[in-house]
């Protein structure tokens, strides 16, 4: 069964358990989904009221390309752990010959890849909501503020805790150039987000 299928209270035992996934990789891109589902909402409360006239087209905006970010981020929850699984198969493989053996360390390789592409794709998807999210500051029905707020974090909590999955699986990345995309694109990002996260969500608190 997938995670996002799963009851809350089966995933939650899941995740306390002893079970090595879902771990860190899949709670991010929750609390990425979490984050986009919340802005979507302070959107779609702005929307058509009268008052909130000229908030109309940047709230509209927001619901459009949250959408797509939020279908992302869900499947993102499963891939995640789907890439972890992909590791810890390939570390179990047989390898007493050198065909084996082969097979064995191209196995680590692309699984290896594969759990640096998740979370870096993850953090990527989270960066933009957050700057979606940053729009609607100030611009959309302050009742909801203090949600917005707790979007923006589940935001960079998503930014975050993907980036340090990302950095967990770097040195087992073997194409050089991809490593290094990841490092620097990924370090641009976290920064980024930990600065729009910051100067936003103080925003929101002075305005409660």
């Amino acid at each position: 069964m997938k995670l996002i299928d799963m009851k809350m209270t089966d995933y939650l035992d899941l995740l306390k358990s002893d079970a090595p996934a879902p771990g860190g990789g899949s709670v991010s891109a929750l609390s990425g989904a979490q984050g986009v589902a919340l802005f979507m909402m302070v959107a779609d409360l702005t929307l058509g009221k009268a008052k909130y006239e000229d908030y109309q087209e940047i709230c509209q905006n927001a619901k459009d390309k949250g959408q797509a970010l939020y279908e992302e981020l869900m499947a993102g929850i499963d891939k995640d752990t789907d890439a972890f699984n992909l590791i810890s198969n390939a570390f179990k493989m047989p390898k007493d010959t050198d065909e084996e053996k082969a097979a064995r360390k191209k196995a680590i390789a692309d699984g290896t890849l594969a759990a640096t592409e998740v979370p870096f794709r993850n953090m990527q998807l989270a960066y933009e909501g957050l700057k979606i999210a940053k729009t609607l500051v100030g611009h959309s029905n302050p009742n909801c503020a203090s949600d917005l707020g707790v979007g923006i974090l589940q935001l960079r909590a998503c930014v975050y805790g993907a980036w340090l999955n990302v950095k967990i699986n770097l040195p087992g990345v073997k194409d050089v150039d991809k490593a290094r995309y990841f490092e620097e694109e990924g370090q641009k990002m976290f920064a980024s987000a930990g600065d729009i996260a910051r100067k936003y969500f103080n925003e929101v608190n002075m305005s409660l």
